[in-house]
């Protein structure tokens, strides 16, 4: 059996490719060239050509033919159109933004998107909601035209080695860097709905003998427990012994905390797995605390360069001076900020029993 990737260097790839070798496939990946990885065994066939120009694949491929392939990376549009006829199965990766609200909150009434996105929940409309996730909702339309029988992935923030914007960068440096507080917006609750790299490979691979189960279908997949901004903080310091005093503001105040929430909003976003399991029965291999240990660690081992791409993507400075300038005059002003007197103080309602709550009316169960 023949399959061809479409990327295979980046994060997900290295997975995608050792797992197809492990169902028997013999694997060619196309890609640039620019990004060798280790991860891919030497057995696996190399055509280097842009997966951005399709128009150039016609000779490298010289009129091969594929079992399944596998389009990870390049203009999904093209390649779906250029690989009809030539393979037996075609599976893609898409992004979620193709949810209308996932980019702009505003154009849902009540604001913000519902808890969790199942794969029905409206798409982006038109190009003046969000260009972005228009082009991505145009994008599944031609996959599955020009693929009907095609099983599509809405990917989430990815994690994982060989990141190219790798979001957890911006905790492990300020570890690095010995930083001892860091802000967090809102106390750090938001919830993004991640995956990591051998999740997500494992949740495609799924899809490559279940035909039956998933052509023509169109998936959300991740991780399946969701940290808030405050945990994934947590997790990651602690994978490399580190321990932070979180410094909460609203949002509005928070500058520094952007990269991490990437959004100017701290509105939740969750996708529903619910068919992903049902369907093709999956369930994580990495659990979420563990890809982010494994992720901290790499990127500790594999530092990114000071101000260069990986930076330079994420929009974080590190601007240490102007941080503590800023959580030392928030501290000050909570700290001089009037007590408020009530003459009957709020509760958390008699439903409550947590720390803080009801006391109980006797220390023995009767």
């Amino acid at each position: 059996m023949e399959a061809l990737v479409i990327g295979g260097t980046g994060p997900t790839g290295p997975y995608v490719v050792n797992g197809l070798r492990e169902l028997g496939y013999r694997v060619t990946i196309l890609h640039t060239g620019n990004h060798e990885t280790d991860a891919i065994p030497e057995d696996v066939e190399h055509i280097h050509v842009d997966p951005w120009h399709v128009e150039a694949w016609e000779s490298e491929l010289n009129g091969r033919t594929f079992d399944v392939c596998m389009a990870l990376y390049g203009r999904l549009r093209r390649i779906a159109e250029f690989m009809r006829g030539r393979c037996g199965r075609f599976v893609s990766v898409g992004g979620v933004p193709a949810y209308r609200g996932f980019m702009n909150p505003s154009l849902l009434d009540p604001e913000g998107l519902f808890v969790p996105i199942g794969e029905e929940a409206e798409r982006v409309r038109d190009e003046t909601e969000d260009f972005k996730g228009y082009r991505i909702a145009l994008t599944e339309d031609e996959v599955l035209l020009h693929q009907p029988e095609a099983t599509h992935f809405r990917y989430p923030v990815v994690y994982g080695p060989r990141q190219p914007m790798p979001r957890e960068w911006c905790v492990v440096r300020r570890v690095l860097d010995g930083r001892r507080r860091i802000i967090i917006p809102d106390e750090g609750l938001t919830l993004c709905h991640c995956g990591y790299a051998e999740n997500l490979a494992h949740a495609l691979l799924l899809a490559v003998d279940q035909t039956d189960r998933c052509a023509g279908r169109i998936y959300n997949c991740g991780d399946e427990d969701v940290l808030t901004l405050r945990q994934t903080v947590e997790v990651l310091a602690s994978a490399l012994g580190h321990e932070f005093e979180m410094v909460s503001m609203p949002y509005s105040l928070a500058v520094p905390a952007r990269p991490m929430v990437m959004a100017p909003f701290s509105n939740h976003r969750v996708l529903d797995l619910f068919q992903l399991r049902a369907d093709l029965g999956y369930r994580d291999r990495v659990p979420a605390k563990e890809g982010l240990a494994m992720t901290a660690r790499w990127l500790s081992e594999n530092a990114p360069t000071p101000g260069g791409n990986e930076e330079t993507i994420l929009q974080d400075p590190f601007d240490y001076e102007a941080e503590d300038r800023l959580m030392d005059s928030w501290e000050r002003c909570v700290a001089d900020f009037p007590e408020t007197d009530f003459d009957e103080k709020p509760g958390y309602t008699l439903s409550y029993s947590g720390p803080g709550g009801i006391v109980p009316s006797s220390s023995k169960f009767k």
